[in-house]
């Protein structure tokens, strides 16, 4: 991408193309930016400004924001997609007023209006959300279909959050791969610290977050455009307050302008982990060189704003770290590391990371420490106090297949998040059976007359299936039903949509990600 000029024409006809059309041209922008941004790791983009205002950008952007249930939720101007595509004009009238705001230079993102919600797991604590508006939500879209690939050309192989390809899971098994045991022995990972920064995404810094995307973008109105969402103003309670710090709330951008500035942490530790423009053995050897000559050595997993560090040396090593982390983070990047929540913990005792308890202990089968992945209890008894609030007196007025309805997704998305954990099925099998008594105490509740026969008229055998709770169409599943199977670690370099199999070897996937990837992105 050089400064002269994007490299992409403007089409005929306003750029009103079909789907399939808009979706190639997105897929090969943003593979062009991806490989030139890897080929070039100095390299400052300019004139990337005509992309994010290129209507075929603006087109893939809608389509890509309104299959989110949340696009009918209105902003601060009290317009959401239903509304859009009702009003005369339609859609297309929506983005022709954006597309003349963006290329005339009077687009102003609009205050986020503020809600809050119940924090998961915390009863009786909140967090804020923030609702853009759906003009602001559509071109933070566009935005990040141009930003993204250039900037995940700078993330580290051990980031993991809200990037293409990767998972909460692919965070776990790195842990794991680096505390199993190797070819020449035991890990030497003994300690690791919890890393936890005060209010991260509400206090990071405008002018700090600013400089790191100078590094890569040049383009005046691209950084016009981003400053201007992060001073975009929050309604509460009809007072308009501008914020000094932290991303866009509930902004589309905000997760991308997060890691850009998170991967500063993964620069600290930059002699251990592996860098996004070298291979895994370098990083390796310099590992080993290091720990032989008495040195401690870190090796940094992160998403989002969740990351531990794992020490191969002794707990005072990791003491000081922790103090040169909280440093490191306060006076270049202006955040605060939580020292009540920062821990440092022995791998033996066990530590909590991404909804898995992940402890090392010794295999019953060859006697050697391994990584083993558990169900943390009180994620179990979360579990059952939500399913408790959800079959609880007052919803005794519901149908049985309401009930199911209800809770099937639950069930569905809690075993297939842990079906990795070691000896899920036994703990699969105990949370089927508390579910079996749930469901018959409240058919009893709810037929008190005809206790007698709540089981054989609602207990019933699917036809070459198993025994479950029916009614009508409706039948509840079990968590038994779900697979159970290690997560396979797929290394490092797992690809992104916009590379090459040569470039990115996942090791679990022989053939090309980009006809898999244009029949998704074309439904």
């Amino acid at each position: 991408m050089a400064k002269g000029g994007s490299g992409y024409s403007e089409p005929t006809g306003g750029g009103r193309k079909p789907g399939a059309v808009n979706t190639e041209f997105i897929l090969d922008m943003q593979s062009k930016l991806y490989r030139w941004s890897k080929a070039a790791p100095d390299k400052r983009f300019g004139d990337v400004f005509n992309l994010v205002s290129d209507r075929r950008t603006l087109n893939y952007a809608w389509r890509r924001m309104a299959r989110n249930a949340g696009s009918k939720t209105p902003g601060t101007d009290g317009v959401g997609r239903i509304q859009v595509e009702q009003r005369s004009g339609g859609v297309e009238r929506f983005l022709d007023e954006i597309e003349a705001q963006l290329r005339d230079g009077t687009y102003r993102p609009q205050p986020v209006r503020q809600r809050w919600i119940p924090k998961p797991g915390k009863p009786g604590r909140f967090r804020p959300l923030g609702i853009p508006t759906l003009k602001d939500r559509l071109v933070q879209m566009a935005l990040k279909l141009v930003l993204e690939p250039i900037f995940e050309a700078d993330f580290y192989p051990t980031s993991f959050g809200f990037r293409r390809g990767r998972s909460t899971h692919d965070a776990i098994a790195t842990i794991q791969r680096q505390v199993n045991p190797g070819r020449w022995g035991d890990t030497r990972v003994t300690y690791v610290i919890e890393g936890d920064i005060k209010g991260c995404f509400d206090n990071i810094d405008h002018h700090r977050l600013m400089e790191r995307v100078r590094r890569r973008i040049t383009d005046r109105k691209v950084l016009r455009l981003v400053l201007a969402f992060l001073r975009a103003g929050i309604m509460v309670e009809s007072t308009v307050r501008h914020p000094v710090a932290g991303t866009p709330q509930g902004g589309i951008i905000s997760p991308l302008l997060s890691n850009i500035m998170l991967t500063a942490i993964e620069e600290r530790y930059r002699r251990w982990t592996p860098g996004p423009y070298e291979t895994v053995t370098s990083a390796t050897q310099r590992r080993a060189r290091d720990y032989n000559s008495g040195k401690a050595t870190f090796y940094m997993v992160r998403y989002a704003d969740d990351f531990v560090v794992l020490v191969s040396g002794p707990r005072a090593a990791a003491e000081a770290e922790k103090d040169a982390l909280a440093t490191f983070l306060r006076e270049e990047l202006r955040l605060e590391l939580s020292p009540e929540k920062t821990l440092i913990t022995d791998i033996r005792e066990g530590f909590d990371f991404l909804g898995y308890r992940i402890v090392k202990k010794r295999s019953t089968r060859t006697g050697r420490f391994v990584c083993k992945l558990l169900i943390p209890l009180d994620r179990l008894q979360r579990l059952r106090d939500t399913i408790k609030g959800r079959t609880k007196r007052p919803s005794l007025r519901l149908s049985l297949s309401a009930i199911i309805d209800d809770l099937n997704p639950l069930i569905l998305g809690w075993r297939t998040y842990y079906r990795h954990a070691m000896r899920a099925r036994r703990e699969f099998r105990k949370l089927d059976w508390w579910l079996w008594w749930r469901i018959y105490k409240w058919l009893r509740k709810k037929h008190p007359k005809t206790t007698r026969t709540v089981k054989r008229r609602f207990f019933q055998r699917e036809p070459n299936g198993p025994m479950r709770w029916t009614e009508g169409n409706a039948g509840l599943r079990w968590f038994w039903e779900g697979a159970t199977a290690p997560y396979p670690y797929r290394g490092t370099k797992i690809t992104n949509g916009w590379d090459t199999i040569a470039e990115a070897w996942t090791g679990d996937r022989p053939t090309d990600f980009w006809p898999m990837l244009r029949l998704s992105a074309a439904v």
